[in-house]
């Protein structure tokens, strides 16, 4: 044994030992990177809009995902890329739709009540606001997707609204455009007796018109209340 190990000196650091102090250290700074990568919104500060995040454009998007911003995930149809059937995207399941809001695929966004665990008002989702309906379609609470008329913007003609078509109607509901709505006997599928639509009741009338079912078009006198004499100059009276 030398003097230096006699006298407490310093001991020679082997290159094994030196590459593992580099790794604890850097795996230090990650760790610390990582933990404050969070903001005081819950939210990774690079992608929050209150906190100004690097990647959250002028329009307030995700640069990425932006359209105006012609963002990377963005494919040549205007969709986000993973979500596009055109481009077989990954996100699209072989029923044609998203992955994850797929009940035959058992979608993660599904609830236990069949519906988006976003929009149900039983699971309590926070897309559902204090008016029981979604935020983005209340006009009280000024929800983004109500447009200036009052309407939904996706869907009011004078907007010019995505789901509009070439024929003035709601693309799903358009038999030239093929809706998805339309059923193999051109009625909407949920107002079709041979498909057992679900507006259909058990005595083969649309629920809201059936007096037995108490539907919600008929009024107290028994009539169609759009029908209604009585209904409609108490309405004109009133109004």
């Amino acid at each position: 044994m030398d003097a230096g190990d006699e006298d407490g000196g310093d001991v020679g650091v082997t290159r094994e030992d030196a590459a593992i102090l580099m790794t604890l250290k850097h795996g230090t700074k990650r760790k610390r990177r990582r933990a404050g990568s969070t903001c005081e919104h819950g939210r990774q500060r690079h992608r929050c809009k209150e906190c100004g995040g690097s990647q959250i454009c002028e329009h307030g998007r995700r640069r990425s995902r932006c359209k105006e911003c012609g963002g990377s995930e963005i494919c040549e149809h205007g969709r986000q890329r993973s979500q596009c059937k055109e481009c077989g995207g990954g996100g699209i399941c072989e029923h044609g739709r998203q992955r994850t809001q797929c009940k035959e695929c058992g979608g993660v966004s599904i609830c236990e009540h069949g519906r988006r665990r976003t929009q149900c008002k039983e699971c309590g989702g926070g897309s559902i606001c204090e008016h029981r309906r979604r935020r983005s379609e209340c006009k009280e609470c000024g929800g983004s997707g109500i447009c200036e008329h009052g309407r939904r913007r996706s869907t009011c003609k004078e907007c010019g609204g995505s789901q509009i078509c070439e024929h003035a109607r709601q693309r799903r509901h358009c038999k030239e455009c093929g809706g998805a709505s339309i059923c193999k006997h051109g009625r909407e599928r949920s107002k079709c007796k041979e498909c057992g639509g679900s507006q259909i009741c058990e005595h083969g009338r649309r629920r809201s018109r059936c007096k037995e079912c108490g539907g919600s078009g008929i009024c107290e006198h028994g009539r169609r209340r759009d029908g209604c004499r009585e209904c409609l100059a108490a309405k004109a009276l009133t109004g």
